[in-house]
């Protein structure tokens, strides 16, 4: 199988960032030119420290013209200035972070409901995210969803289809096949045992 589109993933980073060789770690990963979108979620993190970070990451993604998303925080985005920000469905609502955010990308989670899919695009989401798709090491699955509901999700919405939970190099081809848009893959790159991020991410063909 050849894949159209090169830049198919989603990189979202670990939960922690422990140290500086991350930074130098995410710009190899990122020179494979297998990444559309690199989004920041540190869920722990005192809001000081997420600051620094992302403004580390977002030059670095400048550098290797990946779009930076920050998870959860539509604040943090426009004063960082990423590229936009992911929002679960428990964050803000989305007209209330459009308008912190302006024209900027805003994505949604929409777990395995079409109907939730749908209200994402009828209030101009960027994009919607569809999953858990496998048994994930990052987060535990509460919402475990089925090709079934991707290509339903598909033909409803017209904006692009992130599928997310335990992707890796087994198993992504199967979503891409069934018109995934992009990718959303984490523990696969950052807690693999055998493979170092870099060479990991090589493994998407």
């Amino acid at each position: 199988m050849k894949i159209k589109n090169k830049k198919f993933i989603y990189l979202i980073s670990p939960i922690k960032i422990k140290n500086k060789s991350f930074f130098a770690s995410l710009d190899r990963v990122l020179k494979s030119g297998k990444v559309k979108y690199f989004q920041l979620r540190l869920k722990r993190e005192k809001l000081k420290k997420k600051i620094i970070i992302a403004k580390k990451i977002l030059k670095i993604c400048k550098r290797n013209k990946v779009k930076f998303l920050i998870n959860d925080d539509p604040y943090l985005a426009a004063k960082v200035e990423a590229d936009g920000c992911h929002l679960g469905q428990k964050d803000m609502d989305i007209n209330k972070a459009k308008k912190i955010l302006k024209n900027k990308i805003i994505g949604i989670t929409c777990h395995n409901s079409v109907k939730l899919a749908k209200k994402a695009y009828f209030n101009k989401a960027s994009y919607v995210a569809i999953g858990a798709f496998y048994k994930s090491s990052t987060k535990k699955v509460i919402f475990k969803s089925s090709m079934q509901t991707l290509k339903k999700v598909k033909k409803i919405v017209k904006i692009p289809v992130v599928a997310i939970g335990g992707i890796n190099k087994k198993n992504y081809k199967k979503l891409l096949l069934n018109k995934a848009d992009f990718l959303a893959i984490s523990g696969y790159i950052w807690q693999n045992k055998k493979y170092k991020p870099y060479e990991a991410i090589k493994k998407f063909i």
